[in-house]
């Protein structure tokens, strides 16, 4: 019997073709940015897509301290964490964090997109984030991605 078969394709570490991408996050919208980069820091976009492994692009993001949040969320949105000690509950608002660490709003974003496991703190790891213009990934040869082309 003479038929064609086709096999499926599942990636791995190996196999992966990860690239690195330059995002600008000027007068982006925070939430619509982090989908986008988390959809391609886990490879969604790739044809050769496997749900458990890392197969998708380095992603670095700049101009952090220009993205914006719709409607007041900048004042009443909070973040809250824990010191770990009795009465050590810690809030803070978007705006307190964007004046500190601009980077941080868009990294939580970010991380808050990808899996709860092991596999989502290594993708976490694919994600470059920084305030200004200027990163430290030249030698890497990103290339730079237009948010609107992204699904």
């Amino acid at each position: 019997m003479d038929t064609l078969s086709y096999k499926t394709v599942s990636a791995n570490k190996e196999t992966a073709e990860k690239n690195w991408l330059v995002v600008d996050a000027e007068g982006q919208k925070l939430g619509r940015l982090a989908s986008k980069v988390a959809y391609l820091i886990r490879g969604k976009h790739k044809p050769n897509f496997t749900p458990h492994v890392d197969c998708g692009d380095n992603v670095i993001v700049i101009n952090a301290e220009k993205v914006e949040l719709s409607g007041n969320k900048m004042e009443v949105k909070e973040y809250i964490r824990h010191t770990g000690y009795p009465g050590g509950q810690r809030i803070l608002t978007a705006a307190e964090i964007k004046a500190k660490f601009p980077e941080r709003l868009v990294e939580k974003a970010v991380k808050g997109m990808l899996p709860k496991n092991k596999l989502g703190n290594a993708l976490f790891k694919n994600l470059k984030v920084y305030a200004g213009t200027e990163h430290n990934h030249d030698a890497q040869k990103p290339k730079a991605v237009k948010l609107d082309s992204i699904k």
